[in-house]
């Protein structure tokens, strides 16, 4: 049996690809400014300076669209939180430091500019909104939820939730978030905002590619190891919005709807990234390795399963609602 890296032996060995892919993405990335996608002459003053408070019918956006924004917005206000969980794992020193504080930057344009837009335009209540990014960022973010159903095997082996259990996470989260982002853009019904949420995706794919990068070094450098953090992220993985108020009933009408469902995590965000990988081609896995990769296998087909069942049950749950809506305009 291979024997396991360390997290400072894994830092070390990683560094240069790390180096190499800060400066990849210092070549690629665009910068952008946040107050460009905002439509500031929508803007008028709150109860606070004299104007109205924030009236539902002020709204332009469906109830899909909201939830899908809130949501969005909500995983970008959790930034704190990521940063604690990457700077803890990552070195601070070298590349590893610029990136953390690099990618930190570009995500926290993300939030500015969603909450600018949504404030200026109305589109959701900002109280309501207020109050829910304070709990968000209270309940903070727990990465021991990335092998939820292996601690105690962990604490046997001697295994830890540490850099390559990060890299994995942000890999297939910032591809999710990308997804989520462009399908929200195009639900909002605005160009304004579908421009923002692609620009806002653009950036998600660029940092995907930084981890995807460094987890697929990982990959060479011990097959074994790595496989074992993506199979827990893959098998125990949890949108970061999970915790946040109204989780679960905007994360039903987002797949619902076609922002992101089962079909989509699983075609469309884990797939690439292991075909990437070469996960099922790989010849260099020891025994321990190829079991993990049997047990990745039996996920997957079980989430295909489960991806048909909910296409099937959304279709006739669409089906009910537009005979319903058709019966009541007769």
């Amino acid at each position: 049996m291979a024997r396991q890296l360390t997290q400072l032996e894994l830092l070390r060995e990683l560094e240069p690809t790390a180096e190499a892919n800060v400066n990849r993405h210092l070549k690629t990335a665009r910068d952008w400014n946040p107050h460009d996608y905002v439509p500031w002459d929508e803007g008028k003053n709150f109860a606070a300076l004299g104007g109205t408070d924030y009236d539902p019918e002020d709204s332009q956006l469906d109830e899909v669209a909201k939830a899908a924004m809130i949501t969005n917005l909500l995983t970008e206000d959790n930034l704190p939180s990521y940063h604690r969980v990457i700077a803890e794992n990552f070195s601070m020193d070298s590349a590893w430091g610029h990136w953390v504080g690099r990618w930190t930057a570009e995500e926290d344009r993300h939030g500015i500019a969603m909450r600018d837009y949504l404030v200026v335009t109305r589109g959701v209540d900002p109280v309501a909104l207020e109050q829910a990014r304070m709990i968000h960022m209270t309940n903070g973010y727990d990465p021991l939820l990335a092998a939820a159903d292996r601690a105690e095997e962990m604490a046997e082996m001697g295994e830890e939730i540490g850099l390559l259990h990060s890299v994995a996470y942000v890999t297939f989260q910032e591809l999710a978030t990308r997804v989520s982002h462009r399908n929200t853009g195009k639900a909002c019904n605005d160009p304004i905002a579908d421009r923002m949420l692609q620009r806002i995706a653009a950036d998600e794919n660029l940092h995907m590619i930084f981890y995807r990068n460094i987890c697929g070094a990982g990959m060479d450098l011990a097959p074994d190891q790595t496989l074992r953090a993506v199979t827990d992220i893959v098998t125990n993985f949890q949108m970061p919005g999970a915790g946040m108020p109204n989780f679960r009933r905007h994360g039903v009408l987002m797949a619902k709807h076609g922002i992101y469902d089962l079909r989509q995590h699983l075609e469309e965000v884990i797939a690439p990234v292991l075909r990437k990988w070469k996960v099922f081609e790989r010849t260099d896995f020891g025994p321990q390795g190829e079991k993990t990769r049997d047990e990745l296998a039996t996920f997957l087909d079980q989430l295909e399963k489960d991806a048909a069942r909910f296409e099937e049950m959304r279709d006739r749950s669409l089906a009910r609602e537009a005979a319903k809506r058709e019966k009541q305009a007769s």
